[in-house]
């Protein structure tokens, strides 16, 4: 285990479980501002405490749901009021032109289902909330969308972290085969989806 995540254990099983559940919300909140932050890292380590009799599973799940779907929604909202290209020379880690428009494209064509599915691709998710304000997909349905998807993700890294026994290094390792799993999962989906979408519009074209 690296010194510095040796240190974050150190302190983090130092404070009251509240503390704890503070520092898992804000780091899930965290996440959607600054998509390098290595948030999947910080909530499991939180969940692995929480075994530890720093909380509980359900506690660990929960701040880090009311934290990243609160930060989603925020920006969400500045997506609506500001536009993604604002947001992009703002915050350089959220996406490069290209993926923007691959994101956006993705999302115009499938929608609040593509929302689900995006967000559990670590490469894009950060940029799906303000993308989605941007072109003006249905806040309720977004939301929902984003819940979801954050759920299950987050529910993983904390069942995962939570059942995995007190090797922390064999937990980062599970942490990251989780990641790439679930991320092949939801592009395969995704790819599928699109595949179905350009077929169907090359049909139409060649309709009489």
């Amino acid at each position: 285990m690296s010194e510095s995540l040796q240190a974050l254990v150190t302190w983090l099983s130092s404070v009251p479980s509240v503390v704890l559940y503070l520092v898992l919300a804000s780091a899930a909140f965290l996440e959607n501002l600054l998509p390098p932050l290595p948030a999947d890292t910080v909530i499991a380590l939180g969940a692995f405490l929480a075994a530890r009799g720093q909380g509980t599973a359900w506690g660990a799940w929960m701040a880090t749901m009311v934290g990243n779907v609160g930060g989603a929604l925020l920006m969400y909202q500045l997506g609506a009021r500001l536009g993604v290209s604002w947001l992009i020379r703002r915050i350089p880690g959220l996406g490069s032109p290209e993926r923007v428009a691959q994101v956006g494209h993705r999302l115009a064509t499938r929608g609040v289902a593509a929302v689900a599915i995006s967000r559990l691709l670590p490469g894009v998710r950060a940029l799906v909330p303000p993308m989605a304000g941007a072109i003006g997909l249905p806040w309720r349905g977004t939301a929902v969308a984003m819940a979801l998807a954050s759920g299950l993700w987050y529910g993983l890294v904390c069942w995962l972290a939570y059942t995995a026994g007190a090797n922390t290094d064999a937990l980062m390792a599970r942490i990251a085969a989780q990641q790439r799993i679930v991320g092949a999962v939801a592009a395969g989906v995704l790819a599928i989806g699109v595949a179905r979408w350009w077929w169907r519009h090359r049909r139409r074209g060649a309709s009489p």
